[in-house]
C-alpha cells in the first residue's frame, strides 16, 4: 500500500497533508508546526544520507545557519518574513557551496566526522567571536512584518503556510528522486567507480545534491526562527545532530514517506513521552536499537512489506 502511495505524487501529497491536518487539529497547532519544521529538516538530511549514502554528524550547522540567516536578515536588513526565509535558504546553500566540494570527496567516518568538526567550529563562532551580533547564549529576539492575513504570529496561518512548504518540499523531493538524476545518484551510491567509468563526473552531482540538502536544512531553520520569533545557539548545537539521524533511521532512509514518518515518530516521542518519563531519551535509545536490529529498513520498510 505504501509503495503504491509513493508511486503516485498526488496521492503522496494528499496522505501527508491529511496526516498533519488530523494530527494538528487533534493536538495543538503550535506543536504540529514543530513537527512540520523538523520533517522538512529530515527530508533535507535524507537527501544526503538516503540518496548519496553520506551520513553527516553535523547537519545542525546548516539548520542553525538558516535560523541565524533569517534572524539577522530581519534585524539588519528588513523584517519581511519571506525575505527572512529566503535569507535562511541562502545561508544554508552558501555553506553547502563552500564546504561541499571538500566534504563530498570524503567517505564513511571521514565525511561524518568532518561535518561534525565544521559544526563544532560554527557553534564556537556563533557562541564567542560573533556573540555581539548573534547574541551568544542569550540569542536574539525577532519580529516580522504582517500583511493582512499574512501574519506569522497567527497559529492558523503559520500552520497552513508551513504545511504548504512541507508539501512543496515533498513534491520536489519526489520529482528529484524519480528523475534520471535521482537514478544516477543511487547508482553512484551503489558503485561510484563504475559510474565514473561510464564517463560521468560524480563529484559535480554530489556537490549539487549536498547543496540541495543544506538548502532544505536552511529552510527548516528559517521557518523555526519565524515560528519561535527567536534564535539562539541551541539551534546550531552539534550534540543535537543525533536527532535528525535518529529520525531518518526510524522512518527508513531513501524515500519521502520514510522521512515523513521518521520525523513524526521522533517528534511524537520527544513531545509527549517527556510528559510521562523524565529520561525519555532512554526509551528513544531502546527504540533505535530495536529498529537497528529488527527493523533495518525503518517503519517504512515494515509497513511497505506488510
Amino acid at each position: 500500500m505504501l509503495k503504491r502511495i509513493e508511486q503516485s505524487p498526488p496521492l503522496t501529497l494528499l496522505v501527508v497533508a491529511a496526516a498533519f491536518f488530523v494530527y494538528g487539529y487533534s493536538t495543538s497547532l503550535f506543536k504540529i508546526t514543530d513537527f512540520i519544521i523538523f520533517t522538512i529538516f529530515v527530508l533535507g538530511f535524507d537527501m544526503a544520507y538516503g540518496q548519496m549514502g553520506k551520513l553527516s554528524f553535523g547537519h545542525m550547522l546548516y539548520y542553525g545557519a538558516g535560523s541565524y540567516g533569517a534572524g539577522l536578515c530581519a534585524i539588519h536588513v528588513y523584517p519581511d518574513p519571506f525575505l527572512a526565509i529566503l535569507a535562511g535558504m541562502i545561508f544554508g546553500a552558501a555553506l553547502g557551496l563552500i564546504l561541499g566540494p571538500v566534504l563530498v570527496k570524503l567517505k564513511g567516518a571521514a565525511f561524518a566526522l568532518s561535518n561534525l568538526a565544521f559544526n563544532q567550529l560554527g557553534y564556537f563562532l556563533v557562541l564567542v567571536p560573533f556573540a555581539p551580533v548573534t547574541g551568544g547564549e542569550d540569542g536574539i529576539s525577532l519580529s516580522f512584518n504582517s500583511y493582512g492575513f499574512i501574519d506569522f504570529s497567527d497559529f492558523n496561518f503559520r500552520f497552513y503556510f508551513y504545511l504548504a512548504c512541507l508539501l512543496g518540499v515533498v513534491f520536489l523531493y519526489q520529482r528529484f528522486t524519480r528523475a534520471p538524476y535521482g537514478i544516477f545518484l543511487r547508482a553512484t551510491k551503489e558503485n561510484e567507480i563504475r559510474v565514473r567509468f561510464l564517463g560521468y563526473n560524480t563529484q559535480v552531482f554530489k556537490v549539487v545534491t549536498f547543496v540541495i540538502s543544506t538548502t532544505l536544512s536552511g529552510l527548516a531553520g528559517a521557518l523555526n526562527a519565524l515560528n519561535l520569533q527567536f534564535t539562539n545557539t541551541s539551534l546550531i548545537d552539534p550534540t543535537r545532530s543525533v536527532e535528525v539521524i535518529f529520525a531518518a533511521l526510524m522512518g527508513g532512509a531513501g524515500n519521502v514517506l520514510g522521512a515523513v514518518m521518521g520525523g513524526m515518530a521522533f517528534m511524537t516521542i520527544r513531545q509527549y513521552l517527556a510528559d510521562y518519563l523524565v529520561r525519555w531519551e532512554m526509551f528513544l535509545g531502546i527504540a533505535l536499537l530495536f529498529i537497528a536490529f529488527k527493523l533495518r529498513k525503518g517503519l517504512y520498510g515494515v509497513l511497505a512489506k506488510g
